[in-house]
């Protein structure tokens, strides 16, 4: 075992709407909000504003939730995942070179943060501002999970094309 620390891990979690994003701290143990951003599909103000989080924190990897259905199968909105991690591998491979982008499965992850969330006390009608966060929080606590199961990191390596 190093006593090399493992590095901050981001998760995000990609809706129609907005982006929800957590954070690892350092040593990869502990997944907490950091905020949810208002989706730009067209100017790319929000992978801009997470490349800066990427850069700011110095993470060494981002969990980008693909959105299966129950049985595994991809729907729609697998796709935009899919677009959304390929899109920031490109807006990060100018510059941090270092950082990995991993698709891996969330499926359930909205689901559990709003039971989690109303367990907590939070109303139905009060989670939309904080859900995508929450949801965020689920799947790098399920990467972290894995991946100290593992020894190794979880989900699939997003490539950049450079073609």
């Amino acid at each position: 075992m190093t006593s090399e620390r493992a590095g901050v891990r981001l998760a995000v979690d990609v809706g129609d709407a907005r982006v929800g994003l957590a954070a690892s701290d350092p040593d990869a143990l502990l997944a907490t909000p950091v905020m949810t951003l208002r989706r730009d599909k067209n100017q790319g103000s929000d992978l801009r504003m997470i490349t800066r989080i990427i850069q700011d924190r110095d993470c060494k990897v981002v969990y980008v939730g693909l959105p299966l259905s129950l049985s595994g199968v991809e729907t729609p909105s697998t796709q935009k995942a899919r677009e959304f991690a390929r899109a920031l591998v490109e807006y990060c491979s100018a510059e941090l070179h270092h950082v990995q982008v991993r698709l891996i499965d969330e499926r359930l992850s909205t689901v559990s943060a709003s039971e989690k969330m109303r367990a907590s006390g939070v109303e139905s009608r009060n989670q939309r501002a904080a859900i995508d966060q929450a949801a965020a929080v689920e799947i790098l606590t399920h990467a972290l999970d894995i991946r100290a199961a593992q020894g190794a990191e979880p989900g699939t390596l997003v490539i950049h094309n450079s073609a």
